[in-house]
């Protein structure tokens, strides 16, 4: 009781440090740089997403230095590990994309071209995958690795990912919702496996964000969300059953997908482990 009590308020800390931070951010400093310099809408914009994901990452840094008493070796830049970290990412959801557009699962419409609005959607996704790296897997994953060991905290943060993102099938069927939960728990592995393998935020992130950005690239949904299918440069339509398309969550929900994620997330662990990086629970 008493481990996991301090296990609690250690997540519980760290989670108000970083959601603190932003929200002092969003709240106190960003409506101060409108009102003192008045950017614009645009440059506004910029400011806030550079903001909310520094704070973030400052509330973190903060919470890391004055209670873990250590430096945060996890944020520190690392250029080659990030490309290679990018690279894979988006070679191992396109490749079987690639498959279910040779299979005819996925057709091609129409080739739209590269619209300026892409690149401003790039950085959306980048930020979005950097702060759920931070929350997910340098936070939440190796908090609980310290009471549970890296097995049952790779598991759990997995299913509390994969629960997060029921949101993005409120109106799907029972069918919709238990491909997602196995696609995203498989990601929430894949991801945490990667974060026990590397130790650092920006590889981890840089899968992730090329993962989802490779996606949106080939004009089918991304994790059930369609506002943005309208920019990618192919405009893409489903010619397969759900299963194999993966219906309205996208690719990510495809059985094909599913089974080369599962490949990877065992090779992933495997060379983790053998390289002792897991570790064993706290008595």
């Amino acid at each position: 009781m008493r481990v996991a009590g301090r296990t609690l308020g250690s997540l519980l800390l760290g989670g108000a440090a970083v959601l603190g931070s932003v929200l002092v951010f969003r709240q106190g400093l960003l409506p101060l740089i409108d009102a003192v310099f008045q950017p614009g809408p645009e440059l506004l914009s910029a400011f806030r997403r550079a903001g909310i994901l520094l704070s973030a990452m400052a509330g973190y840094w903060a919470y890391v230095r004055w209670h873990e008493g250590r430096e945060a070796t996890e944020l520190r830049l690392r250029p080659v590990h990030l490309m290679l970290g990018g690279a894979s990412g988006a070679v191992l959801v396109a490749l079987p994309i690639a498959v279910l557009f040779a299979l005819g699962a996925y057709e091609k419409v129409l080739f739209r071209g590269v619209s300026p609005a892409l690149w401003s959607v790039a950085v959306l996704i980048g930020i979005a995958a950097v702060l759920e790296e931070l929350v997910y897997r340098c936070l939440l994953l190796r908090l609980l690795e310290r009471p549970l060991g890296t097995s049952i905290a790779l598991a759990a943060q997995a299913l509390i990912f994969a629960v997060g993102h029921l949101e993005n099938v409120h109106q799907g069927r029972t069918a919709d919702v238990v491909a997602m939960l196995v696609s995203v728990t498989l990601l929430g592995l894949l991801w945490g496996g990667l974060f026990v393998l590397a130790r650092n935020l920006w590889v981890v992130a840089a899968n992730h964000a090329a993962w989802n950005f490779t996606i949106l690239l080939s004009g089918v949904p991304l994790s059930g969300i369609e506002d943005w299918r309208a920019l990618a440069p192919f405009e893409s339509r489903y010619a397969g059953p759900d299963w194999l398309t993966g219906g309205m969550f996208g690719p990510e929900s495809s059985l094909l997908v599913i089974v080369s994620t599962t490949v990877a997330v065992a090779l992933l662990l495997r060379a983790a482990r053998r390289r002792g990086d897991f570790l064993v629970p706290a008595t």
